[in-house]
């Protein structure tokens, strides 16, 4: 049944990535009577969230990924049975390839700090390395890390859990509804204008990925997220795919592999990409790509092209998010920027931000260095694991 236009709403979260269904499904669930979700696209989870490779790992370099990973992954495993909904997770684990000498002592340093966290990861030798994926050229590999329960979730399904379970709680989600401005009074937010109609609201969150900038621009607030295309291949099945085939990656070459049904996920970010709402295929950078793959995994050369697409990276200078209140502007907040590790985090993201708004702070997890005030004064600590 459609849900009628609402006139008010105690928090309206623009949105309906996972970050933004996560965020209503937790306002609702600590009581919060008026929850409003919008989405401007037909489907909720269309754009990045549903475009990305779906992979969730713990193999971070700054502790609060790391703890991010844990909390999020563990609600992510008790998800079919509080959400009623099956979302495909499978702990194949993840196997990073490391290239070169820097990155060789740069991955020690964060197996210690993940070790002190509790994350087991394992350092393994070329030979060990071989015996585990027989599938793949390992010309030039040093070393590499795995971590067992790493792995792969599918993105639709969650999104798709938190909104059937936001909407039984009684918050009201809709499609097609496009934000066009947000009013302000004395530097608070005041209400939401839509190509629907206005909702009055002191609350807004800002949870539009990619397009979290512009957003932003409607209260005067400058966010420094940049959008970058990255591309996705998958292929036909191949026969020589074991069933517990790991999430590889390469990453120098930021190239990485994993099973998709009966065939192979593959991708790699282009090191040259521009920012831009770019969401077609660069064929040119398509065909650099699986040169590099068939090196790699020679078993693709004699699969066939099942599917491709592109989407958005929401890339910070840091590869931190933003999240939490903006401290010009009362009332507006940001869950934004995950520069390609959000949907691992979205589950526990959305309770951090129900906690920001409710309890006036975020406390399962301290993200302080997330929170925007960091670009004001410079102090940057950027995350060294990213693909």
């Amino acid at each position: 049944m459609a849900q009628e236009f609402p006139d008010t709403a105690d928090v309206v979260v623009v949105g309906g990535g996972v970050m933004g269904a996560s965020t209503a499904y937790h306002l609702a669930h600590r009581g919060v009577e008026k929850v409003v979700l919008l989405e401007r696209e037909p489907f909720f989870g269309m754009m990045s969230t549903g475009q990305c490779a779906g992979g969730i790992r713990h193999q971070f370099s700054s502790e609060i990924n790391v703890r991010l990973s844990l909390e999020s992954i563990r609600m992510l495993e008790r998800f079919p049975e509080e959400m009623g909904q099956n979302i495909d997770l499978r702990f194949t684990g993840y196997l990073f390839l490391l290239t070169q000498e820097e990155d060789v002592a740069a991955f020690r340093q964060n197996i210690a700090l993940q070790h002190s966290l509790g994350v087991m990861t394992r350092w393994l030798e070329v030979d060990e390395i071989a015996r585990m994926v027989p599938l793949i050229n390992l010309e030039g590999v040093l070393a590499g890390t795995f971590y067992e329960r790493d792995g792969l979730c599918d993105p639709s399904s969650v999104v798709q859990g938190y909104v059937a379970n936001a909407r039984r709680l009684g918050a009201c989600l809709l499609t097609d509804t496009e934000v066009v401005g947000i009013r302000t009074v004395g530097g608070r937010v005041t209400a939401v204008e839509t190509n629907r109609g206005v909702i009055e609201t002191p609350v807004v969150v800002n949870a539009c990925g990619a397009w979290a900038p512009q957003v932003g621009r409607m209260v005067g607030v400058d966010i420094p997220i940049q959008p970058i295309r990255r591309q996705i291949v998958v292929t036909t099945p191949i026969p020589e795919v074991p069933p517990d085939f790991p999430f590889v990656i390469f990453f120098r070459e930021a190239l990485y592999f994993h099973r998709e049904g009966e065939g192979i996920l593959t991708g790699k970010s282009n090191p040259n990409e521009t920012p831009g709402y770019k969401l077609t295929v660069d064929t040119e950078w398509e065909m650099v790509h699986m040169d590099e793959a068939m090196t790699r995994m020679p078993a693709l050369e004699k699969a066939g092209l099942l599917s491709h697409w592109a989407g958005l990276y929401e890339v910070t200078p840091d590869a931190h998010p933003i999240l939490g209140r903006i401290p010009t502007v009362e009332g507006f907040y940001v869950m934004a920027g995950f520069s390609g590790h959000g949907f691992m985090h979205g589950p526990v993201v959305g309770l951090l931000m129900a906690e920001e708004i409710l309890d006036g702070r975020a406390h399962t997890v301290n993200v302080d260095l997330f929170r925007y005030d960091r670009f004001l004064v410079g102090e940057l600590h950027p995350e060294y694991n990213v693909v």
